[in-house]
């Protein structure tokens, strides 16, 4: 194992088409900072990826403008329904949840899952662990989120999806979709661990399954991680995660990993964004939509992809 590495991390709070200008483009800038911020002091202190994968998804869970934890969207009934998954590539062990239903930080389910024989849970059996965990129950849902799903019935459910952003001036128009969180970190050990997150799409069918508690959207080994978000069933398809994991681990460098993987999806007409880390440290962010919601640390400064308008699909430092 390497040892005292420069840490790096990567975070996102979505993809999308939108974020109404600048204003927008500040407030999500605001909320990603404090983020990396603290996970990245985290790191510095000698923390574990693991642990500071759960904090930073912790984290974006706990602010209402992501569409995970609190502020998540409503499926097609007025339920929220929410998926987590965290992967830890030391130990290759994937754990995850699939529509749970109120709890703060689906991720701390995942989290305890990664010592379980049994890795996934679904809605029932999520509901029972967190009762044995003596997790107080908790009501995810925010006011926006609320509107946003009334008026949408007002229209008979005629989007196929909800905003990834809440924010009041995005209600009637957002054309900002896709949302989910992740994290992905590579600690001072050379360890990388990676988390995802999410509500769902938003009105969708009752039981609709998202791809972040699964591998496609979530995968991390010794070699690399990845976090993906966008449209759950496009990355699906794709299997956009290890996709990218298992091509650097056959020697392909993170990039040409990320560009290849992004070209082909770019051919099939698919909607997705993921960020990613390698063992190495090389950071990268590919999207196939206007806008991904991301910010990293390179182990000098804080940056982010909001106001990435290349037209490559990939970024990387």
């Amino acid at each position: 194992m390497k040892l005292h590495m420069q840490p790096k991390l990567i975070i996102h709070g979505g993809a999308g088409s939108s974020l109404h200008g600048k204003g927008g483009v500040e407030i999500v800038r605001r909320s990603l900072y404090k983020i990396v911020e603290e996970v990245y002091s985290l790191l510095l202190s000698g923390a574990r990826a693991s642990e500071a994968v759960v904090r930073g998804c912790q984290m974006l869970e706990d602010d209402p403008r992501f569409n995970s934890g609190t502020g998540s969207v409503l499926q097609s009934d007025g339920q929220i329904r929410m998926s987590a998954s965290l992967m830890d590539g030391t130990t290759q062990s994937f754990s995850g949840v699939i529509n749970v239903s109120r709890v703060q930080n689906p991720i701390e389910l995942a989290q305890f899952l990664q010592n379980s024989p049994d890795r996934v849970l679904s809605d029932y059996g999520s509901a029972e662990l967190a009762r044995e965990m003596q997790i107080p129950s908790y009501n995810a849902l925010t006011e926006l989120r609320l509107q946003e799903w009334m008026q949408e019935r007002q229209d008979n459910f005629k989007r196929t999806m909800a905003g990834v952003v809440a924010e009041p001036e995005l209600v009637e128009t957002s054309n900002a979709r896709r949302g989910t969180i992740g994290v992905v970190v590579l600690d001072t050990h050379g360890r990388l661990a990676v988390g995802t997150s999410t509500g769902g799409k938003g009105f969708e069918r009752i039981g609709r399954v998202s791809d972040s508690a699964m591998p496609a959207g979530n995968y991390a080994t010794v070699n690399a991680a990845v976090s993906c978000t966008g449209i759950g069933e496009d990355i699906i398809d794709e299997c956009l995660a290890p996709k990218i994991v298992i091509r650097v681990t056959d020697g392909m460098s993170l990039k040409d990993a990320m560009q290849r993987s992004f070209r082909e999806g770019q051919n099939h007409k698919r909607d997705f964004g993921a960020i990613a880390l390698d063992a190495n440290g090389a950071i990268a962010w590919g999207k196939t939509s206007e806008v991904l919601l991301a910010a990293y640390h390179d182990g000098e400064k804080i940056n982010d992809t909001l106001e990435w308008t290349s037209e490559e699909l990939v970024g990387y430092c």
